[in-house]
């Protein structure tokens, strides 16, 4: 039975994934498959390149950093987060990301992203970090629409995969993934509210099929919770989250904020480590 690792983004709310992914490769957890929307998968990466501690420490160096994440950023390129900063400098540079135990690791990895023309959602392979256009699609899994330039890859214009596949739990089911650990940035009772989409009736009028899907995400993220909380129930999946709101912003980026939620995570998920093992088999 192939099983799955299933990681929701949320910008800055995902350094709770970090502190639950850390514990988990601490403790030499592995899947057959990985599968991250945004953050999740940024995240992902350092897991299936096994290097427990990455993501908390450069978040914590960097993420004030105005290369990293400014509107000064915006202003200049069209991009809040710094395209060179975070993904050429930082994995190449400053915290090195392991790409030949990336490229060796079996684990297969998919990052989430958008496409703006057809509404729809691509789930995009990842073996090599150092292959420019592997990069750019995991670059466009967490560019956000309104403050980031679209992402033009592969053929295709893509942004943020929270627009149009939040937790893509039931795609990794269909992949054939069947015992499924899920990492959500949100607790039970939040629900999405519908949003006001006048700007994006102006920035994305060039594409309907993005700007109906736009409309359709509470719809849509609401549904796959109330899918994933059925599934708990049945014993189907293993779903981890916060039992309480994060209180931090897709944005802040204060090193104590970010040290806080990531140790929220880590006590989470310590605290549910024997249910995880005996849910994956390993005891």
């Amino acid at each position: 039975m192939k099983t799955g690792l299933v990681l929701e983004g949320g910008g800055m709310r995902a350094t709770y994934t970090i502190g639950v992914l850390d514990v988990m490769m601490e403790n030499d957890i592995v899947y057959d498959g990985i599968i991250g929307v945004s953050a999740g998968a940024i995240h992902g990466v350092s897991y299936k390149s096994d290097q427990p501690g990455r993501n908390i420490r450069y978040y914590k160096k960097y993420a004030h950093d105005k290369r990293f994440m400014s509107v000064r950023n915006m202003i200049m390129t069209g991009d809040m987060v710094g395209k060179k900063f975070c993904y050429e400098e930082i994995p190449w540079k400053l915290d090195i990301i392991d790409n030949e135990t990336f490229k060796d690791n079996p684990t297969e990895f998919y990052a989430v992203c958008a496409n703006v023309e057809t509404g729809a959602t691509e789930y995009l392979k990842i073996t090599d970090l150092r292959d420019p256009l592997q990069m750019e699609y995991l670059r466009a899994s967490a560019t956000l629409p309104f403050v980031s330039k679209i992402v033009e890859a592969g053929g295709m214009k893509l942004l943020d995969g929270g627009m149009t596949d939040s937790i893509p739990l039931k795609k990794f089911q269909e992949m054939g993934y069947e015992r499924n650990v899920v990492v959500a940035t949100r607790t039970d009772s939040y629900v999405k509210e519908a949003e006001n989409i006048a700007l994006a009736s102006v920035l994305y009028r060039k594409y309907p099929n993005f700007l109906q899907a736009m409309k359709d995400r509470p719809k849509m993220y609401n549904g796959q919770k109330e899918y994933i909380l059925r599934q708990e129930k049945e014993k189907k999946i293993f779903f981890i989250r916060p039992r309480e709101e994060l209180g931090i912003s897709r944005t802040d980026a204060d090193p104590d904020h970010l040290e806080e939620i990531y140790q929220i995570g880590r006590k989470d998920m310590e605290r549910q480590l024997p249910l995880l093992k005996s849910f994956l088999g390993l005891i």
